[in-house]
């Protein structure tokens, strides 16, 4: 488990114990699922993601075979993540930016930035 799994699990079970189940849940959904992208059954999700300039976005793998994250323009590239590693970014520049898995080339992306 990385050291961030491990902080929003240990921010899950304490707030559980002081906020209603309902509010805990959705905190916690929004606050981890902004700006990030699940790599899972062979494809990101979301595929297409808009951001404004300055945004980080993070990839998670939660599938069971290892893949990576490759901007077209060669702008990013990411290690092989196995199961539960992230990859993350900060986007600099306006522009739209094509992404895929290396290892499985039909897996493809865009991160669009736009101007703040």
């Amino acid at each position: 488990m990385t050291a961030h799994r491990r902080t929003i699990l240990a921010a899950c079970l304490a707030l559980a114990f002081v906020a209603p189940a309902g509010l805990v849940l959705s905190s916690v959904v929004s606050a981890a699922g902004e700006n990030q992208v699940v790599i899972k059954t062979f494809k990101y999700g979301p595929k297409d993601i808009t951001v404004p300039v300055g945004t980080t976005v993070t990839w998670l793998n939660k599938d069971n075979e290892v893949h990576t994250v490759v901007s077209k323009d060669g702008k990013f590239r990411s290690s092989a993540l196995d199961t539960d590693d992230s990859f993350t970014f900060t986007f600099t520049d306006p522009g739209t930016y094509s992404f895929f898995c290396s290892l499985h080339p039909q897996m493809t992306g865009t991160v669009t930035v736009v101007a703040k």
